[in-house]
């Protein structure tokens, strides 16, 4: 491992300060929106999500992308959303293995509650304390991060949506094959019944 290129202790400062600044402030914003909102700000962050998309609906695999989640965990947090009536989901007219989400009007009125108070934390605990460069400087930083791992994660969210595909298709294949599997047991019973009544 001679070659890792180990931080420096200044590095490690500012690695160790950008990590836990980014946690804490994640972890704030979490706990306003469930004591105000009840409800985690990723559910929050899929609302607002569907809210900006044309018809207030996305696809699945958009959804995902744009919440930066993997499928299985996308899935589990819609249905949430979908039990409390504030997301509805339906198949696509195009293809029926894939599906749409759609933001209510309950769930839109639930985000516009929501908003305000979400809205007045981030500009507290993030603009407030940072100077016009400084937030000019945040931005620049966050592009640059963000554009450096953009392959990398397109790659990651490539492999889970294969996946998750491979994953569907194997429990649809399933599903037939336990429906044919009945249906013939359905008719060796019909044919059983048949032959006694014969005898």
């Amino acid at each position: 491992m001679n070659d890792v290129r180990w931080l420096t202790d200044d590095e490690q400062r500012i690695w160790r300060l950008f990590m836990d600044a980014v946690r804490d402030f994640n972890a704030h914003l979490d706990r306003q929106l469930r004591r105000d909102s009840g409800m985690p700000v990723a559910y929050y962050e899929i609302l607002v999500h569907l809210s900006e998309a044309p018809g207030r609906s996305l696809r699945m695999s958009q959804l995902a992308d744009l919440a930066r989640s993997s499928r299985s965990r996308l899935s589990h947090a819609v249905a949430a959303l979908e039990k409390a009536g504030y997301v509805s989901r339906c198949a696509t007219d195009a293809d029926r293995r894939g599906s749409v989400a759609q933001l209510t009007d309950t769930g839109f009125a639930v985000l516009e509650a929501a908003a305000p108070g979400h809205v007045t934390e981030v500009r507290k605990h993030l603009f407030d304390v940072l100077t016009p460069e400084q937030q000019q400087k945040l931005g620049e930083i966050s592009g640059a991060v963000q554009e450096g791992l953009r392959p990398i994660c397109a790659q990651a969210r490539a492999e889970d949506a294969e996946a998750a595909e491979n994953a569907e298709a194997a429990e649809n294949a399933a599903a037939a094959a336990n429906a044919g599997a009945g249906q013939d047991a359905v008719a060796r019973d019909v044919a059983d019944g048949a032959a006694v009544t014969e005898a």
